[in-house]
């Protein structure tokens, strides 16, 4: 069999049986116990076992935004190499043209006969299904003034003010263009990336890139953090996306969203020392449920006025929880933990979280981080070092481009 044909057959039951050493009669599990463990599994664990589910990528909105989240990331952030805004305007017809091929397990453009010659994918995803692969592309404002179209730049896409404890790194900070590859396997998502960076070389170069990933223990579950909490339990209802979400003005950017990205340092030996009690206390939320403080379950409804046996609020008021709930604004989050081996100065773990969020407005998430501000007890833990506002396009109808009505 060629290696071609070998990754393109699909394993069957049998097949998967023999090489988990629970096939033939069942002497492992036993033909029953094999038949339920099979029968337990729905038609969407098994397409997500094989990496056979594809997310669209033509719609109304750009995927890998309220896409059920990916088990990896592979973010980039790129800065404009050329002013030429036809050229970049080609750039982003190609970049829609290999998204589009990609998501499907395809290659971004079949290889010439001529094999002296570079070959127009990369190749390491060859045989590889596409994993639920998502890729999101967004611009900055500086983007619009490079390319003379400074006119067009909404007044809502600019920097984020400056917030207390923030300990921002320029190489992190900033940049034109950003990418956002998410899918169950972390190779699709780098290579997602790569093509596509690849393909500009001429045109942009890369400030900075970075590799994430999560616990999930099921599609449907919050996953958790490096510190052992779940993250992103509270998102806006699906019936208040356009309130919450989706930029409803007319212009180019309808149908879009405000993509925020934070690169947030984690100090997990300081983290680790720290009573379960101070943790819980930390968040406002026990570690094992996630539940808020006073409940049992982790969607239940969090209550500030619940008070303690001495009268004082059960959630602490330098808490995340109440702190974050007390702002009265909502975003979307879709974050990523990271580690990055060891820190050279500290000989530390170099690890920490990606936080990724959409919004109809940035102000959504200013207001919250506002209210944190320095009275948050998880900035004992934790320092933002990186940061970026992007205008994340619409989705694109099959026939046009990421950013058309920008450019045209």
């Amino acid at each position: 069999m060629t290696e071609e044909n070998f990754f393109d057959k699909k394993m069957s039951r049998r097949e998967f049986l023999k090489k988990a050493g629970i096939g033939g009669a069942g002497l492992a599990l036993g033909a029953s116990a094999a038949s339920a463990f099979f029968g337990q599994a729905t038609e969407e664990a098994r397409d997500s076992f094989d990496g056979d589910e594809e997310i669209p990528f033509y719609g109304k909105h750009q995927a890998g935004i309220t896409t059920p989240v990916q088990k990896h990331v592979y973010l980039c952030i790129l800065d404009l190499a050329s002013t030429d805004k036809t050229s970049i305007q080609e750039l982003f017809k190609d970049w829609t043209s290999y998204i589009a091929k990609m998501v499907e397990g395809e290659l971004v453009k079949e290889t010439e006969a001529n094999s002296f010659r570079p070959p127009h994918d990369t190749g390491e995803t060859v045989g590889i299904k596409p994993h639920r692969l998502t890729v999101t592309v967004g611009v900055a404002g500086t983007f619009l003034d490079k390319l003379g179209m400074s006119d067009k730049k909404p007044a809502a896409l600019k920097d984020l003010p400056a917030f207390p404890r923030d300990q921002l790194r320029e190489e992190f900070t900033g940049g034109d263009i950003i990418i956002q590859a998410c899918s169950d396997d972390a190779q699709v998502s780098f290579h997602a990336v790569r093509n596509l960076v690849r393909k500009g070389r001429n045109l942009v170069t890369m400030k900075w890139s970075q590799a994430g990933f999560l616990a999930i223990g099921g599609r449907n579950q919050t996953p958790r953090n490096l510190f052992g909490f779940k993250d992103g339990t509270v998102q806006p209802d699906k019936k208040d996306y356009d309130n919450q979400l989706w930029v409803t003005d007319e212009g180019w950017l309808k149908g879009g969203s405000y993509f925020i990205i934070r690169k947030i340092a984690m100090y997990l030996e300081t983290w680790d020392r720290t009573s379960l009690h101070e943790q819980e206390a930390t968040f406002g939320r026990y570690k094992e449920s996630g539940a808020p403080f006073g409940k049992k379950n982790e969607f239940d409804e969090v209550d500030l006025n619940l008070k303690d046996e001495n009268g004082d609020p059960l959630i602490p008021v330098d808490s995340h929880v109440r702190l974050a709930r007390e702002s009265g604004a909502q975003i979307l989050r879709r974050a990523y933990s990271y580690s990055d081996g060891l820190d050279s100065k500290t000989g530390q773990f170099n690890t920490g979280l990606l936080f990724l969020c959409f919004q109809k407005d940035p102000e959504q998430f200013v207001t919250i981080q506002k209210n944190l501000g320095s009275a948050d007890k998880l900035n004992e833990y934790i320092s933002h070092i990186g940061s970026g506002v992007f205008a994340a396009f619409p989705g694109v109808k099959k026939g046009g481009y990421l950013g058309q009505k920008l450019f045209e």
